[in-house]
């Protein structure tokens, strides 16, 4: 029987149980159920007592080469002692799984479970430590080598405008928001001494959803598909617009980000000219989930992606900037 072509397909949780179970040399029984089909295809894995998180890469979202990069950066933090979640080998000593879907092949990989909570709006202490275990992250990255995308200016905002620009009617006024903050933000860059700027590893995603919290306090941080090479600015701004955006009490969040960047500055130093750019890190990174969401369009953000929600994006955004004194 010939099957017509699939865009994506969610793989059945009772295969993978049995896939992972003979891969891993599971001994207990295994059980599998689907956490979220987003832009990746994640399963909880049950094995006795044992936890683990296996994510599917959706088909064409990453290469092999990307992935095995990340995974790469994942085994270093871990050997650094960094709370993060880490890849698991299979019997054969190897950490990717190729799984032939209707759409082509993709790549599996087991990680190690997060234990703990999902905190949406922590608090000044959680903050401090927050901002600790990114610098220490940041730290271990500055001078590693990673085969991974760059991210400036260009490859976040100008590139989201442009997948943007694909997707809504040209006459749409939003869009122009995308080009004015992409023009800002170079002009402001070109204006830093590049020696001030710190560079590496950056996660690029940095909020509440990709870490969870234990009961002692500890955080463990996880979901580095993004990672990449860029300004540290980047991470660090966007992580604090995202704790502003969940902060209804501005007042309290002023108290977030001094001890977000208290915990940070324990580790490495965040200088002026970072702090003035910092806002542009929210912003550029918020902007460049547009052009993810146009991109994936078809298998991810159809139920939400329209002229509203894209307003709703902006207007967010534009909020943040203006906290910071800064019109687009």
């Amino acid at each position: 029987m010939n099957f017509a072509p699939a865009i994506s397909t969610v793989i059945s949780p009772d295969f993978l149980a049995q896939l992972v179970g003979k891969e891993y040399n599971f001994l207990s029984p295994i059980s599998c159920k689907v956490l979220k089909t987003g832009v990746n295809h994640t399963y909880l894995i049950e094995s006795g007592e044992q936890k683990f998180v296996f994510r599917l890469y959706c088909f064409d979202w990453k290469t092999q080469k990307e992935i095995e990069e990340e995974l790469r950066f994942l085994k270093y933090l871990d050997a650094q002692g960094i709370s993060v979640s880490i890849p698991v080998q299979n019997s054969r000593q190897e950490y990717l799984i190729q799984i032939p879907a209707f759409e082509g092949m993709r790549f599996g990989v087991l990680f190690s479970y997060a234990n703990g909570k999902i905190v949406r709006n922590p608090d000044v202490g959680l903050c401090e430590e927050l901002g600790g275990l990114l610098a220490k992250i940041h730290s271990a990255g500055i001078d590693f080598s990673i085969q991974r995308k760059e991210y400036n200016p260009d490859s976040l905002i100008h590139w989201a405008w442009s997948q943007t620009l694909s997707h809504f009617s040209n006459d749409f006024q939003e869009l122009d928001y995308f080009k004015r903050a992409y023009e800002e933000m170079k002009s402001v860059l070109e204006g830093q001494p590049i020696e001030k700027l710190q560079q590496g590893v950056i996660h690029l995603d940095v909020w509440y959803e990709n870490f969870k919290v234990s009961e002692n306090g500890e955080i463990h941080l996880f979901d580095f598909d993004n990672v990449g090479k860029g300004y540290l600015f980047l991470d660090v701004g966007y992580a604090l617009m995202t704790l502003f955006k969940n902060e209804p009490d501005k007042e309290k969040y002023i108290q977030k980000q001094e001890a977000f960047l208290k915990g940070y500055r324990k580790v490495l130093p965040f200088s002026e000219e970072e702090m003035k750019m910092m806002p542009f890190g929210g912003l550029a990174i918020w902007l460049y989930y547009t052009g993810i969401h146009v991109q994936r369009y078809n298998d991810f953000a159809n139920l939400f992606l329209s002229e509203e929600f894209l307003k709703f994006w902006i207007h967010t955004v534009d909020q943040w900037m203006k906290f910071n004194g800064i019109d687009i």
